[in-house]
């Protein structure tokens, strides 16, 4: 069965509201602690406190939305790092294989060379001995 759904008091800028998510209590205090801080950041400007409450607002709201697009950014950067190491990774096995192919074909000629050896060293013994006679 799903998560439950959970409904959580919270203190943002000073005052109480009321989360709701299936994340957990943990995650939801997180994101009231994250806004708590975009808001403390924001007061400290001057600018900002002379402001009214909408300006306030959507101010806060670039800030959070600039948060996000960086981290996006770095995630998709990660992300495509990623599939370059997993591309590099394929070309690595893949010439492991044919490492592998090549090594296994190398022995298979040896092995016909010992035989090749071992066929004309008695071929040679065989004379040796017709010649004597």
């Amino acid at each position: 069965m799903g998560q439950k759904r959970i409904d959580i008091p919270v203190v943002i800028n000073n005052k109480v509201y009321t989360l709701s998510g299936y994340e957990g209590e943990e995650y939801l205090q997180n994101i009231a602690t994250y806004i708590n801080g975009k808001i403390a950041e924001c007061k400290q400007s001057e600018e900002y406190r002379r402001m009214n409450i909408e300006y306030q607002g959507v101010l806060l709201a670039l800030n959070i939305a600039d948060d996000y697009f960086k981290a996006k950014a770095k995630a998709d950067e990660t992300a495509g790092d990623n599939t370059d190491k997993e591309q590099q990774l394929y070309e690595l096995r893949h010439e492991v294989i044919e490492s592998q192919i090549k090594h296994e074909a190398a022995l298979k000629l040896v092995e016909e060379y010992k035989e090749q050896v071992n066929a004309l060293q008695k071929r040679l013994v065989q004379l040796e001995a017709e010649k004597d006679k």
